[in-house]
């Protein structure tokens, strides 16, 4: 696809979902963001929002994280799923957050990547939500999906589908852009019944063209 072809399918989007590019609310801090996307794996952000007010009255900073008893932590964030797995990366999270970075949350895509459970698509979402750094793109399922559909890519590797989108995108739109297309994901290109008769960007979609 070319950057042109691109540009208006963002545009048509952008427009279709105006509430899709809203700031986070004024109590999600950088360490809350980093926690939550981290725990976000495999489930829904209503799972993640429910847990939200326990886990950080117990556990307010990185300081107090990293201390925390696994257990306790465990049975907070159970209903998130691989709570035990997910336990172990976040005071993995917070212990290195205080030992190597002054329990600071870091600004760069390469320290974030040092951070157990924190691949790219993590840090981007961190970077540009709770920083307004535009380091790339947060692939997720939805952004994976639609990526394919659209042709936007060809490529299956979230990392390569990343590069392939932020070659097609100005840099100030990648942010916005995973917003966007979440939001398309969820409310009309699902992944089992896509509802391509009410679609705004079905006439360049190769999906579409395809299997109408």
């Amino acid at each position: 696809m070319d950057r042109a072809s691109a540009a208006w399918i963002y545009d048509t989007l952008a427009e279709h979902y105006p509430d899709a590019c809203t700031p986070l609310p004024f109590f999600h801090s950088p360490f809350q963001v980093l926690i939550l996307t981290i725990l976000s794996a495999q489930t829904t952000d209503q799972a993640v929002d429910k847990i939200r007010p326990a886990l950080f009255a117990r556990y307010p900073t990185p300081e107090a994280l990293a201390g925390a008893d696994i257990h306790e932590v465990e049975e907070i964030i159970h209903s998130t799923g691989f709570y035990r797995v997910k336990a172990r990366h976040i005071i993995s999270t917070a212990t290195m957050l205080v030992g190597r970075f002054g329990g600071k949350i870091p600004t760069t895509m390469e320290e974030l990547l040092l951070l157990p459970g924190v691949g790219r698509k993590t840090a981007n979402i961190l970077l540009f939500h709770a920083l307004g750094i535009n380091a790339g793109i947060a692939v997720d399922t939805h952004v994976k999906r639609l990526a394919g559909r659209l042709g936007l890519s060809t490529r299956t590797d979230q990392d390569q589908i990343e590069q392939d989108l932020m070659d097609l995108f100005p840099q100030e739109r990648w942010g916005d852009l995973t917003d966007i297309m979440i939001a398309h994901g969820r409310r009309c290109c699902t992944a089992k019944s896509p509802r391509c008769e009410i679609c705004p960007v079905s006439m360049v979609c190769p999906f579409y063209q395809q299997t109408r």
